[in-house]
């Protein structure tokens, strides 16, 4: 898994890093098959104070791009609002992946009277 992480009017620190990496360690624990992920973190300059931290994450996976972003005051909680929104996308689109066809009881007991 290819990580990048990125920040937009705001130094990246090793404290923000190590935040992400731990968030980030629970959308894998659901899906393995991510191939990239490129966080981006901004800081904008706008009036109002509320929703000037911005969390972005883009998270290329086998089969989908999926595309996750949040604001808040706080860059911790824009973080934390960003990574759940982007685990519940994850778990929604394993499950679409799995293979849940099974064969129809239908067929099951017409194959044993033929």
């Amino acid at each position: 898994m290819n990580l990048t992480i990125s920040g937009h009017h705001l130094e990246v620190t090793p404290s923000l890093r190590e935040y992400v990496l731990t968030k980030l360690d629970r959308v894998t624990r659901h899906f393995d098959q991510v191939v990239d992920v490129n966080v981006l973190l901004t800081v904008e300059k706008q009036k109002e104070k509320e929703k000037r931290q911005r969390a972005e994450v883009t998270l290329h996976a086998k089969g989908k791009d999926i595309f996750v972003e949040s604001s808040h005051e706080d860059l911790y909680a824009a973080i934390d609002q960003t990574m759940d929104k982007l685990d519940r996308q994850v778990v929604r689109h394993k499950d679409r992946v799995q293979d849940h066809h099974h064969e129809s009881h239908k067929r099951t007991v017409a194959g044993d009277v033929a």
